[in-house]
């Protein structure tokens, strides 16, 4: 398909669907000719009949009628087998029956040697303005699609013409009337005024059909942004609700506790570790919502250094411990040295919130943290004993709110420890991988390549601009 725009101005997915809809605008029309075309033929044999070659007539009776019922067989075909196919598909069907108009083009050329210098003048008149309303018709047809148009024009036009400087130059040898050259001149001029037309045409249609594909387009992407927007919403709405209810949950607890403890104050012993526990959970919940504030807000800043694995394996063991403790499980640290250059508050951040999963995620048994020296690479793995989690929600539980159903523990949190693993090991470059099997436990290893300076501050950048969006 030609177009007078140039091609680099558009998708290829665009240029193909406009052109498979010009495809079909061309069937289309040409289907609303054919009755026309089945009047036309044989009128043009009556105004002959009599006046030309009998034989030849015939002939181009047969031929005309034939090419008729071809074009009517296949508008036919591509209406019930290929007017909903792919583009391509409709592209493929139109390049195998563009000899069709060449062969049309070429039987109505033919026509006129039946009646120029062989019928009377009168018969002659009568005969051009049928050929010329019959070619007129032909170039508006065809002009959606600008090949089968000048296919077509050029074709019946040069044929026409060397018919006719035929019968001047060999029948009259330049001796015949002067209306000869005039009907030269004229036939020239019809043909350039014809091909202009179809060309203006042509870019109509198409520039039609790439506004439709446009606002298709448009159309179809408000409606993701709309929904997208929605779900955003319903999110925010279940997070709120989530977030109020578990806040509420230790929040009242410690009003409780509080009640108890004024009015028996004896029972301090017994009464504070409650305490402690709950002031833990509602801590645990307000650091969870304020790493997702500086996500989300684009707050996150750098500090990359060289950052020692046993240091940072001793505070999350000081941290983390005494709360393995309280629930009777066994935290065991592997040490093996080494360094890693991160951001040391986020790697810790990090590992936190996996071993503070693991424990929340335990009920008996152990949470193993190691330090493990590959060929290439350390990496940290957090190993546990606990629920494990069902390859259907595995891909998930890194999503934002996310909460495995029916696991226990699930209603002290927010669904956000693991997005904000995932968010922060992303900005450092430290991938996260995972192994789970359910009723045997699950192992988090994060792999420890050396945090680029400028391409984490390339991905925190592009979380600071997604934050920024309206």
């Amino acid at each position: 398909m030609n177009s007078d725009t140039p091609a680099s101005a558009y998708t290829p997915a665009e240029t193909e669907w406009v052109d498979a809809q010009l495809v079909s605008s061309l069937v289309r029309v040409s289907s609303n000719a054919q009755v026309a075309i089945w009047v036309v033929i044989p009128l043009y044999v009556g105004v002959m009949w009599g006046d030309t070659h009998p034989v030849g007539l015939a002939l181009w009776t047969l031929a005309a009628v034939a090419l008729a019922a071809l074009r009517a067989g296949v508008i036919h075909r591509y209406e019930h087998q290929m007017a909903s196919a792919e583009p391509a598909k409709q592209l493929a069907f139109y390049d195998r029956i563009r000899p069709i108009w060449i062969a049309s083009a070429l039987v109505w050329a033919a026509s006129i040697a039946l009646f120029f210098e062989r019928a009377p003048l009168s018969t002659q008149f009568i005969c051009w303005l049928i050929l010329a309303s019959v070619t007129m018709l032909a170039v508006n047809g065809l002009s959606p699609v600008l090949t089968a148009m000048r296919t077509y024009l050029n074709t019946l036009m040069a044929a026409g013409l060397l018919i006719v400087v035929w019968r001047v130059l060999a029948e009259h040898e330049l001796q015949g009337p002067y209306y000869h050259y005039w009907l030269l001149a004229l036939l020239a001029v019809f043909w350039q005024v014809l091909y202009q037309a179809g060309q203006r045409q042509h870019r109509t249609h198409r520039r039609n059909f790439e506004l439709q594909y446009r606002n298709s387009q448009l159309i179809e992407s408000l409606t993701r942004q709309t929904r997208a927007a929605l779900d955003a919403v319903e999110i925010k709405n279940r997070f709120l609700a989530s977030a109020t209810h578990d806040i509420r949950q230790p929040v009242l607890a410690l009003g409780l506790y509080a009640d108890w403890l004024a009015s028996e104050p004896e029972l301090v012993a017994e009464i504070a570790p409650k305490i402690l526990e709950s002031t833990r959970a509602v801590n645990a919940l307000f650091d969870s919502l304020f790493d997702l504030v500086r996500l989300d807000s684009g707050k996150i800043r750098l500090k990359l250094e060289d950052v020692s694995l046993d240091k940072l394996l001793d505070d999350l063991e000081l941290q983390y411990r005494p709360l393995a403790q309280a629930k009777g499980l066994q935290l065991r640290v592997r040490r093996s040295g080494g360094a890693v250059h991160s951001d040391g508050l986020l790697l810790a951040r990090i590992v936190g919130n996996l071993v503070s999963n693991a424990i929340k995620y335990t009920e008996r048994g152990s949470v193993l943290l190691a330090v493990r020296h590959g060929a290439t690479r350390p990496c940290i793995e957090i190993w546990d004993t606990g629920l494990g989690i069902a390859p259907e929600h595995q891909r998930d539980i890194f999503r934002e709110f996310y909460k495995v159903p029916v696991h226990t523990g699930t209603q002290d949190g927010f669904g956000l420890g693991l997005y904000i693993v995932s968010r922060l090991a992303h900005i450092l470059g430290h991938p996260v991988e995972l192994k789970s099997e359910p009723g045997r436990g699950t192992m988090f290893r994060l792999v420890l390549d050396p945090s680029d300076p400028q391409q984490a501050a390339a991905r925190a950048a592009s979380i600071d601009q997604l934050a920024s969006r309206p």
